[in-house]
């Protein structure tokens, strides 16, 4: 039961915070491109992660993105969103009765954008 409790604390994290960084632009097809090619790259390993790998690669992207002296790259962004997005089909087949939560964050996370990003970045130096 413990695992089924931290997923839905990590789903209504995660929602929470997508929904109030909720973005309505669309990606670039240069960006989708990125998207799909780490997707696929990565698919399987992520489909195998634990959750306290998970939870490893969720909070250093937190860490990373919010550290001031650190910009990541594009890839390097892309990277850990896609992976957090492909973590959701992990979990949508583990709690299928979670599989709208999990589809909303998937789409979320493949929603957002680089530019984004950058713009967040430019903001903390102000």
């Amino acid at each position: 039961m413990r695992p089924y409790l931290q997923f839905i604390l990590l789903l209504s994290l995660i929602f929470s915070i997508n929904t109030a960084c909720a973005q309505t632009k669309k990606l670039s097809v240069d960006d989708q491109l990125l998207q799909d090619s780490i997707y696929k790259s990565n698919k399987k390993k992520i489909l195998n992660f634990s959750m306290k790998e998970f939870d490893t690669l969720f909070f250093e992207f937190f860490t990373r993105k919010n550290d001031p002296d650190v910009l990541l790259t594009k890839t390097e962004f892309y990277n850990y969103t896609v992976q957090i997005a492909a973590f959701s089909d992990r979990l949508a087949k583990l709690y299928p009765d979670q599989k709208e939560v999990a589809a909303q964050n998937k789409e979320h996370w493949l929603s957002e954008r680089y530019e984004d990003y950058l713009e967040y970045k430019d903001s903390q130096k102000k």
